[in-house]
Parts: structure tokens; sequence; C-alpha cells
């Protein structure tokens, strides 16, 4: 099913989910649906494998652990994820060298914490892997110091290449 993007999330330099400067980021990037889901468009290289042509499991807890966290930005972009509990199932080997999706939504939300599922989808459109997670909300400047904020570490990367449309 094809969804609008309503908005793209900043990018940081160096993060290893959506690094733009990091040679081994996986160099997400993050969409607002107009389902209210967040989708990462991020693409898998050699140096994430875990089994020959297979993306680590670690790897794949890391893109969904930050599609989550950051699902929370679409109602509270004040708001940052901090990881409390996460839990995945992984069902289909993920492979590498091709674009994937990684898909999170935000299942309750109380004040202090909220709770998100997610997954990452194949080309073909399967589920490869699923998560569902806990989250703290902390604004930025409680989980990092002043030269991060202040730096611009965090910054919207703009592309003629951005979907105005997402299928999943």
């Amino acid at each position: 099913m094809q969804h609008k993007v309503i908005k793209k999330q900043e990018n940081a330099r160096q993060c290893f989910a959506c690094g733009v400067d990091n040679p081994m980021s996986l160099k997400a990037f993050f969409y607002e649906m107009d389902n209210g889901e967040l989708v990462a468009v991020f693409h898998s290289m050699e140096e994430h494998q875990s089994y020959p042509g297979r993306l680590h499991g670690g790897v794949s807890a890391a893109i969904l652990d930050e599609t989550i966290g950051r699902a929370m930005m679409i109602e509270e972009p004040e708001m940052w994820g901090v990881t409390v509990e996460l839990e995945l199932k992984y069902k289909k080997p993920v492979p590498l060298n091709m674009p994937l999706k990684a898909v999170g939504r935000i299942t309750k939300n109380s004040r202090r914490i909220f709770e998100g599922t997610g997954e990452i989808l194949l080309p073909d459109g399967s589920v490869a892997v699923t998560a569902q997670g806990k989250y703290l909300k902390m604004p930025i400047d409680k989980i990092t110091t002043l030269e991060f904020i202040e730096s611009e570490e965090m910054h919207l990367e703009i592309s003629p290449d951005d979907p105005a449309y997402i299928d999943y």
C-alpha cells in the first residue's frame, strides 16, 4: 500500500543508524507518514553481516530500536526515546546490499513512557524481523551534552531523491 510522506526527520553525522558521515552507518533516512507511522529507508552493507549475505541480528535490532524510538517525535517532536526494553523476533534472513525498510509506530503513550512496535520489511514486502519496545521520554538536553546540541550534528538532509510516497 502506498503512503504519503508528511515530513522527513533529521539525520546525525556520526550515528550508527542514520549517520551521513559515518562510513559504517546504515545511512537510514526517516519519514513520517500520513498514517502516523515512521518509515526508515536504509541500505545494508557487507560490514553489517553475520553469516555471509545476511544482516547481523544486532544490526536489525539497532535499526528497529532507532525507528520505534524516533516514532514518538511524530507526536512530540521535542521528545526522544531512551530504550528501556526491546524484544525482537527473527522470522526471515535479512539480505545485504539492498535497500530495506523498517516501520515503527507508537502503541501506548503516557506522560513518561511510551511503547511501540516495528518490523523490517524485505523488498517483496514480507516481514523479516518484528520488534516491540518500551522507551523513556526525554528531551535531548537530558540525554547528551550542550556541545552536541549546539553543533550541527543533527541536521536535515534534503535530497531530490526523497520520496513523496512510500510503498509498504
